[in-house]
């Protein structure tokens, strides 16, 4: 046997598949209205394209390096801040100026941001690639009072 032929059941590839040819259809109707059971069926879409596992997350996290906008949405954060405030003024009911949240959202961002980069840190050095609750956790321990909260 020739190193190129192979026995059928040894093939890669899948045979080609038949197809026969179409009818011709003979219609009463005119040309440029289509009759009723074209017209039922639903028009055929392209199929979407499959990635492959983590290609999405990689693309999304380039997406997101280039980016500068916030992620947090402002709403959520704005309620988020005043409930804290509610909860630490005793009752008080403070007002704050738009640019103030914009401060405080920009910095807790960047505090979130370099805290998972510390702690994907911790991940890589114990020979992981998966965050763990216990790697941020190391990450706020190891930063100290000094950062902070963090």
């Amino acid at each position: 046997m020739r190193p190129g032929s192979t026995p059928a059941s040894r093939r890669k590839s899948r045979p080609p598949r038949r197809v026969s040819p179409p009818l011709p259809t003979t219609s009463t109707r005119s040309p440029g209205r289509p009759s009723a059971p074209e017209q039922r069926k639903a028009p055929r879409a392209t199929p979407k394209k499959r990635f492959r596992p983590g290609t999405r997350a990689l693309m999304e996290i380039r997406k997101y390096q280039k980016s500068t906008e916030l992620l947090i949405r402002k709403a959520p954060f704005s309620r988020l801040v005043r409930e804290v405030c509610m909860t630490y003024a005793c009752g008080l009911n403070y007002s704050w100026q738009s640019m103030a949240l914009m401060a405080l959202q920009e910095a807790s961002e960047a505090f979130l941001v370099r805290l998972f980069e510390d702690s994907y840190l911790c991940s890589l050095h114990a020979k992981r690639v998966t965050l763990y609750v216990q790697d941020i956790q190391l990450a706020r321990r190891i930063r100290g009072v000094t950062e902070g909260l963090g």
